[in-house]
């Protein structure tokens, strides 16, 4: 299956964008940073849910310092997501999803199990609110909903509560401006 499969033009852009980011950063797998970085350059609603540009402009800064710092510590290991089997080799089959049931299972080649799941579970929130394609906001709200992915950690170390930014997220309350506040 095409990873990309089920986006919208502007988010299958920011998957490459964070699989070129991960290549360039020799990074074993695209994480949940990759994709918050190009989801932030690339997606403008994304963008809009942070509010004023200053809060963007300082988690880019956090982005960018990845490959130094924090970052390095990232590099020998793989961004798992907990309840999943970390995926050696960066590939394979992944469960991805929402529900009661059974998941269904996607391959998804280079992705950190987290990122894989959020990948599908971004296609489901679409599918959940009557849209298709996915867009880059379902992608966000996925990444956000794990409280342990680097791209969470990276918010918290720019001040931007990812809790408080999943909820405006998941009420549609993007692009408002400084409707809200960060540390």
């Amino acid at each position: 299956m095409d990873d990309v499969a089920g986006f919208s033009a502007e988010l299958a852009a920011a998957v490459a964008g964070a699989r070129r980011r991960a290549l360039r950063g020799a990074d074993r797998q695209i994480d949940s940073a990759h994709l918050l970085h190009s989801l932030l350059e690339y997606d403008p609603e994304v963008r809009g849910a942070f509010g004023e540009g200053a809060r963007v402009a300082r988690v880019l800064g956090y982005l960018v310092q990845r490959s130094i710092g924090y970052g390095l510590r990232w590099q020998g290991g793989v961004e798992d997501s907990g309840p999943l089997p970390v995926v050696d080799g960066g590939s394979g089959a992944l469960p991805v999803g929402e529900g009661s049931g059974p998941l269904p299972v996607v391959t998804v080649d280079g992705f950190s199990p987290l990122a894989a799941v959020a990948m599908g579970a971004a296609r489901e929130r679409a599918r959940r609110r009557g849209v298709a394609p996915a867009q880059g906001v379902d992608l966000l709200a996925a990444v956000l909903a794990d409280p342990g992915s680097r791209a969470v950690e990276v918010l918290a170390r720019a001040g931007v509560d990812a809790g408080e930014l999943l909820d405006r997220v998941e009420k549609g309350e993007v692009g408002d401006g400084d409707a809200w506040g960060c540390s």
